[in-house]
């Protein structure tokens, strides 16, 4: 599918656990290994009309309703074929917290870069099993570093955490999160202290990053007031013709 949106121009790259599946071989041992229910993918929102043609001409049913209601940000389609929703952002990535992933689509191959799959991951307030499969998996497979390519890209993140209260107290919440559960899949002694040295790599950088202005005036409320947004629970794979 992204060779044949290529060769139209088109800008897709793939986020979230499929993605993860790509970049990270150690998703296929026994104690990460997860299902994947949905595909999800980025593109560019001045091509939203271009990316809907091409889902339908590759045979996905569209959402009618959503799509006519979020095009500009988001269209889904259903995969009769295999039974799975496909999920496609454009430009921005919203859920529990807003990302602009706009500069970032055209950086690799098939995927966004390694730290967004962690960002789009840290981001998730209420974080699961199969999400801490991935966010092991990236960390296991990826030295964190300072660039992209096949590092994951501290400096990015401490930066998306050094500019919003909100995103820094979910993503070093989970990672602690993460460091705490990293010893319940299988990994080797010396992969358990590969992985943990990495994410205490990751919060050292982030707590370290110089913080903004608005920063620091949001950390004065703090828990006060509500930091993130809850998504509504995703819908099932085939509804009716005009959901």
């Amino acid at each position: 599918m992204l060779q044949a949106s290529s060769e139209k121009r088109l800008a897709l790259k793939l986020l979230g656990g499929v993605a993860v599946a790509v970049r990270c071989p150690s998703v296929t041992r026994s104690g990460l290994r997860r299902n994947y229910v949905d595909m999800d993918f980025i593109g560019h929102e001045k091509q939203s009309r271009a990316i809907n043609g091409f889902f339908i001409e590759m045979g996905y049913q569209p959402r009618p309703r959503f799509n006519a209601m979020m095009g500009r940000k988001r269209l889904i389609f259903n995969d009769l074929a295999n039974q799975r929703r496909v999920d496609i952002f454009l430009d921005v990535f919203e859920m529990c917290h807003r990302f602009n992933f706009a500069e970032r689509v055209g950086l690799e191959a098939l995927t966004l870069p390694i730290a967004d799959l962690l960002a789009t991951k840290l981001q998730i307030v209420q974080v699961n099993d199969k999400d801490f499969k991935d966010m092991t998996a990236l960390f296991l497979d990826h030295e964190v570093g300072s660039g992209d390519g096949e590092m994951m890209n501290g400096p990015y993140i401490a930066r998306l955490c050094s500019n919003d209260w909100g995103t820094h107290k979910t993503f070093t919440t989970n990672l602690s999160k993460l460091e705490m559960s990293v010893g319940d899949y299988g990994l080797t002694t010396s992969e358990l202290d590969t992985t943990k040295a990495r994410i205490a790599k990751l919060l050292e950088m982030i707590e370290r990053e110089p913080k903004s202005l608005a920063w620091k005036m949001r950390a004065r409320v703090g828990e006060k007031l509500p930091w993130y947004e809850l998504p509504e629970a995703d819908k099932p794979v085939v509804v009716g013709s005009l959901d």
